[in-house]
């Protein structure tokens, strides 16, 4: 229904000569991979993210072996020391659980970092590529390297290259 609609909307951009407003398209990735600082972001923002799981993972690890130890101690462990084993793997469990929350969960520290490292370069992107709209007298600006599918996309109505000079690369 989604692609309908949309499919709908690009045919009547694209069919209507009422409009006279010129359409183009960018590709946003491509654009990235030709900032630098994008680059090292992404390299950055990789390490911060490696380092974590690592942390993560010994977590669970250490979770699975207190469990495993518990499996094979269980029948030489009173009631008393049962309870007090499962309580000490539930809360390493849950320590794990919220270490992992708190490195990759929505609000996480990935999250925050890729916001603090990547966001003002497509900030700067977004724009560069509103100002060619406007001196450009653009109606519409699709990006091929986002959900929205294009068929057919005509070169010369690519402008990736001009929002990468008024960038600056």
């Amino acid at each position: 229904m989604k692609k309908s609609i949309v499919t709908v909307i690009l045919a009547i951009v694209f069919a209507i000569p009422a409009f006279s407003q010129k359409n183009a398209y960018v590709d946003t990735e491509y654009i990235l991979s030709k900032i630098p600082a994008y680059e090292n972001a992404q390299t950055k923002l990789d390490e911060y993210s490696k380092g974590w799981q690592k942390e993560v993972e010994a977590k669970y690890k250490e979770v699975d072996s207190k469990y495993k130890n518990y499996q094979t101690e269980i029948a030489l462990l009173s009631a008393e020391m049962k309870k007090q084993r499962e309580d000490e793997i539930i809360n390493l469990e849950k320590e794990a659980n919220d270490l992992k929350e708190k490195y990759f969960g929505n609000e996480g520290e990935l999250f925050n970092k890729r916001k603090e490292l990547v966001k003002p370069i497509q900030d700067e992107v977004y724009n560069a590529i509103k100002e060619i709209a406007t001196e450009g007298n653009y109606g519409f600006i699709f990006d091929k390297s986002a959900d929205m599918s294009l068929i057919y996309t005509d070169p010369k109505f690519d402008i990736s290259d001009d929002i990468l000079k008024k960038l600056g690369y």
